[in-house]
């Protein structure tokens, strides 16, 4: 044998070349463990259709029979308390009745990081169906009660349980798959979320329930999809990182780490997702594991969102995650949803038929999401998100002028739908799913339920920023509101370019190093 060379196992390697070998080894041994168990499967399809399709739906469901609810609240408010609403009075409470979703979902986002670490992420879950199905009943019993207020504290309560669904599945999510499968199951959140939009529209439809008879059925019907896939969560897994880094409960752990992974799971596997558990332990943390129980699990619970916020080796990833999560708002997908009404109605569709064309295009908004897993697994994160964002950003300004000239050339009203048409394509690659997950491949165990919390708040932060100043900006700048999106899109680009570390096929511990020195880190420097 070569005196440069060595022998470990059967494989022969150099010096030169062992370095390769070793990667080659690792990839294909990712792949032989990235496998999709029954447990992976039925923990993302439960969490998806329990929590994250009825958060969708709730966003989608409201438009559509808005003139039903708004008399029927005029009427109640007349009868309760001897009222009359002039019409702009009657706006203003509506929007309220909209907006206040909005705000529990700000405010549910702040609790998720509590909730998170002292429930556990699968029990956080269970409060996210809780705070659903509650909602669910204030809708369907508002109007046989005849009670506005039942209907707000509806509205604020599914508000609640969205912000703590964004905040907390898609991180119990992450914290299941193994590394291979990380990002294809760290999609479904941002799947559901999409779907239930759809789906909340159709159900919305006044062929459906969306008249003034049944609107109550319209706002309640997502109920039904909680209480049926709840049914597995009494035997759905906890988070083995959960149990390991944050309780302690090292045995536990390692058990339902066995169960995720299946039974043709390799001892060496179980062994290299211990030593990562351990690497995601703090130094302060470790020497606590040889305390007393009470003591670790105090120490445990000490990433509050003021810790996370003041420590400095966490602002880098903690901007990225709050610039991507309220990018993937203030980028103007919602304006463009509700844009496009208009626009095909310029071609000549009727106000129906350009609702169904509305329709229609949500419905591709979905398509593409369901491609989001195969996009996950085969593209690098950075490739996905610089394309979606600076393609935005592109179709965006070409939107801006179209419409400005709409008017002057007879074929724009055809240019404008292809370009709303690709920019939904381009937005759904990137923006639309990786913001949900991209804080549990930047942040580890500890800090990572505050910064996902954070995060969710800005989206929904964001979200409720665009909802209250769209329309009026638009009657002020007309086709020229389209433009801080574009800017918004463009920032996002030159942020991600520069700051944006590769999270794809890496573990944590080989991420954290290279956004910890603020923005003076160099995360794509080898």
């Amino acid at each position: 044998m070569d005196p440069g060379e060595h022998e470990e196992g059967r494989v022969l390697y150099s010096p030169e070349k062992g370095s390769k070998i070793v990667q080659n080894v690792n990839a294909i041994n990712v792949r032989k463990d990235s496998r999709w168990t029954f447990w992976l499967i039925t923990a993302g399809i439960a969490t998806t259709f329990g929590a994250a399709v009825p958060t969708g739906y709730n966003i989608g469901v409201i438009n559509a029979p808005a003139n039903f609810i708004k008399s029927w609240c005029n009427e109640t408010i007349y009868e309760t308390y001897g009222t009359v609403f002039t019409e702009g009075n009657l706006e203003t409470f509506w929007s309220a009745v909209v907006s206040i979703f909005l705000i529990g979902g700000v405010i549910g986002s702040l609790g998720g990081a509590w909730v998170a670490d002292r429930l556990g992420r699968k029990r956080s879950f269970l409060l996210c169906g809780f705070l659903l199905v509650l909602g669910g009943l204030c809708f369907q019993f508002c109007k046989a009660i005849g009670s506005v207020e039942l209907l707000m504290i509806g509205r604020i309560v599914v508000g609640l349980a969205a912000g703590l669904t964004t905040s907390t599945v898609p991180m119990y999510l992450t914290e299941l798959a193994p590394l291979g499968l990380r990002g294809a199951l760290g999609v479904f959140c941002s799947m559901g979320v999409t779907g239930g939009v759809v789906v909340g529209q159709v159900m919305s439809l006044e062929e459906v329930f969306g008249t003034d008879d049944h609107w109550q059925f319209a706002l309640s019907f997502y109920v039904i999809l909680v209480v049926m896939f709840f049914v597995p969560y009494h035997w759905l897994p906890e988070s083995p990182k959960y149990l390991f880094v944050i309780r302690r409960r090292h045995d536990e752990a390692v058990n339902e780490l066995k169960r995720v992974a299946g039974r043709k799971v390799r001892d060496e596997y179980v062994r290299q997702q211990i030593d990562a558990m351990r690497r995601e332990c703090t130094p302060e943390n470790e020497e606590e594991s040889v305390g007393d129980g009470e003591r670790r699990e105090e120490k445990a619970k000490e990433r509050s969102i003021i810790s996370v916020l003041k420590d400095r080796t966490l602002l880098l990833p903690l901007v990225l995650v709050c610039a991507l999560q309220g990018g993937q708002q203030l980028s103007g997908i919602n304006a463009v949803f509700f844009y496009s009404v208009s626009i095909f109605e310029s071609v000549g569709l009727s106000s129906t038929d350009a609702k169904f064309a509305n329709l229609g295009a949500g419905c591709l908004n979905l398509f593409v999401a369901f491609f989001s897993p195969v996009l996950m697994a085969k593209f690098t994160r950075r490739f996905l998100a610089l394309l979606s964002c600076s393609m935005c950003a592109i179709f965006l300004f070409c939107l801006t002028f179209i419409v400005y000239f709409i008017d002057d050339v007879e074929w724009f009203s055809y240019a404008s739908i292809v370009a709303i048409l690709l920019y939904i394509l381009f937005y759904q690659i990137g923006l639309g799913p990786i913001p949900y997950f991209i804080g549990s491949e930047l942040f580890e165990v500890g800090p990572r339920p505050a910064a996902m919390a954070l995060g969710s708040l800005a989206s929904w932060g964001c979200n409720f920023i665009v909802a209250m100043l769209f329309t009026t900006l638009q009657s002020a700048w007309g086709a020229f509101v389209f433009l801080p999106f574009t800017v918004t899109c463009v920032a996002l680009t030159l942020l991600l370019r520069t700051y944006l570390p590769e999270t794809r096929g890496k573990n944590i511990s080989q991420i954290v190093p290279l956004v910890a020195k603020g923005f003076s880190s160099k995360p794509l420097v080898p």
